[in-house]
């Protein structure tokens, strides 16, 4: 099922779904978020002639988060899983269901993100000028602000120390798109031809990395990651209290922290090295368990 100013969800005779856009989202007991997502994505405007669907997937949750969303927006597709996933594993879920269904354009979208009346227009608007114009096919990530403080709190970044492989600035917005390496999968548009040459998410990642690593993978085969104009969306910044981050722990809790699925746990890091950062993959790999055993700040598949 799709909302649509259209009856998107038409097919055309490849079978893909002609004009839809499918929001990919995950969610753990965050119901009064999620609905708050759904809510701002389904008052999106300037979409004439698209339709627009969505695949929760519903990672374990027991706030009656899936229950919630079915009834009051029965346009999203809720699989249930039993809270095993985290982030990146409950993402290729969703993405794997939306590939089936070949749509024209896939959003991932963080259930913490509210998205502008506009952000998904201009998203599409930006895909649609910088393919045309470059002829490479793109990916459009979106960039976030702190509804408490009003700073950039997510959205794509650029390598600002050319040896430091696994370290990105964070771009600010501006005015105009603008080229990066990297991007947050808070809110990410991939075009079906995008998706068809990349593919899903790699499941190796249990939570994190798998964002960057999709931005990564993507340009190796000839794809562009654009960040669009302006602040697209809200989506408060995660607290560095009480993760590896955070210098002020005593070293066994903060320890904890960096190998738990959340912070930076060793399978994930290992293929996330050995990936991209070519011949020199095992220095990169040992330097932030090593840095925090030595108390120092852990740097590691993050923004500057």
């Amino acid at each position: 099922m799709a909302l649509s100013s259209r009856g998107a969800g038409d097919d055309d005779r490849t079978g893909r779904h002609t004009g839809t856009v499918c929001a990919l989202l995950a969610s753990h007991n965050r119901r009064v978020h999620t609905l708050a997502c759904l809510q701002a994505l389904q008052a999106s405007r300037g979409l004439r002639g698209l339709g627009l669907s969505a695949v929760l997937v519903d990672d374990g949750s027991t706030d009656g988060t899936a229950d919630a969303v079915l009834a009051a927006f029965p346009w999203v597709q809720v699989i249930r899983a039993d809270g095993s996933l985290y982030w990146c594993r409950a993402m290729h879920r969703a993405f794997a269901h939306a590939l089936r269904e070949s749509h024209a354009h896939y959003l991932w979208l963080n259930d913490d993100t509210v998205v502008s009346p506009d952000a998904l227009a201009t998203l599409l608007a930006t895909a649609r000028e910088r393919r045309g114009a470059l002829g490479h096919p793109v990916i459009i990530a979106g960039s976030t602000a702190d509804p408490t403080s009003g700073r950039p709190s997510y959205g794509g970044g650029v390598r600002a120390v050319r040896w430091r492989l696994t370290s990105w600035q964070q771009l600010p917005p501006a005015d105009r798109p603008q080229r990066v390496e990297v991007m947050d999968g808070n809110l990410v548009l991939i075009p079906a031809e995008t998706a068809e040459r990349v593919g899903n998410l790699d499941p190796v990642f249990e939570h994190a990395m798998g964002d960057y690593d999709y931005a990564l993978r993507a340009q190796r085969q000839g794809v562009q990651v654009w960040l669009a104009p302006g602040v697209l969306a809200q989506c408060a910044t995660n607290p560095q209290a009480g993760s590896f981050h955070d210098q002020q722990l005593a070293a066994g809790r903060r320890w904890r922290a960096l190998v738990d699925r959340k912070g930076l746990p060793w399978r994930s890091w290992l293929h996330f090295t050995r990936r991209h950062t070519g011949p020199w993959w095992p220095l990169y790999f040992a330097w932030p368990y090593l840095r925090v055993l030595l108390g120092r700040p852990a740097r590691a598949a993050q923004k500057a």
